[in-house]
């Protein structure tokens, strides 16, 4: 194992005794031969020694338009769907894994497939949740330069090397979005979403942010910064539902989906 190995699995823990995952050799395949993964092969300068640009790139569009292709593959028949956001350090005796969980069962309930990033904390929870409700459960991996395994509650598991297809992903085949407490990935994939909806480049997804003390701070400094100097528009703060209660939750993204599909005429898409 290479020295910059050894620091990132300092900095970036992936098992702990409360959250054991099962290995996933396939994704951890560079990291194990000590090579960059494939995203930092793609995003690296031209200039640095380690990266066969020249040569390498033609053959990194091809692996590329494969992963799209094995993606849409895997998921062609799970929409509809509600993807679960959310920090992959959450324990099992947090109460958000358990409201993650009981949202992911009930969502489940209604016909839902649940698609998380397929690793542990919040998106184990929704894992766990839909197969505990007999529904379909759906974890998307990403290859890391650190250690990355898959949570035991995944039924269709896909692995990608390429964060953006990875996201392409969870857009596609949802119907929304449940964003639990996270991090710098969870921000991330909030943010985009958010983006898209406001532009229109995908329809009015509903967008729940579960947890008014964890992401109360963010949306006043939305309103009262980014809002009042004219950076988003009037409005587009109410994209998103913040709230602490699963069964609104549950509510908004069911109600918002029917609405969506009747007002299309696709009245055979109503779930329960």
């Amino acid at each position: 194992m290479s020295d910059r190995t050894r620091r990132l699995k300092r900095r970036h823990p992936t098992r702990t005794p409360e959250q054991p995952l099962p290995e996933n050799l396939a994704l951890n395949r560079r990291l194990r031969l000590g090579l960059p993964t494939e995203d930092e092969a793609l995003l690296r300068g031209p200039l640095d020694p380690r990266i066969d640009h020249l040569n390498g790139d033609p053959w990194r569009v091809l692996r590329i338009m494969g992963e799209f292709v094995a993606g849409f593959d895997a998921l062609k028949d799970v929409a509809p769907g509600v993807t679960i956001f959310g920090s992959a350090r959450t324990p099992e005796s947090d109460p958000m894994y358990q409201a993650a969980r009981e949202m992911a069962y009930k969502l489940a309930k209604h016909n839902f497939s649940i698609i998380t990033g397929g690793g542990p904390g919040i998106m184990e929870a929704g894992n766990r949740g839909a197969v505990e409700a007999g529904g379909t459960s759906v974890g998307c991996n990403i290859e890391l330069p650190f250690e990355q395994g898959t949570n035991p509650y995944v039924r269709i598991s896909v692995d990608f090397r390429y964060f953006f297809v990875r996201k392409v992903m969870f857009l596609k085949y949802t119907e929304g979005f449940v964003i639990f407490p996270g991090g710098y990935g969870t921000m991330d994939e909030l943010f985009e979403t958010l983006t898209l909806v406001q532009t229109g480049k995908i329809h009015d997804f509903p967008i729940v942010l579960f947890g008014t003390e964890y992401w109360s701070g963010l949306v006043d400094w939305l309103r009262d910064r980014v809002e009042s100097n004219g950076m988003i528009s009037p409005g587009d703060i109410d994209l998103m539902l913040v709230t602490d209660s699963v069964d609104e939750g549950v509510e908004l993204l069911v109600s918002k989906f029917n609405e969506y599909h009747a007002s299309n005429g696709d009245v055979d898409r109503d779930v329960p």
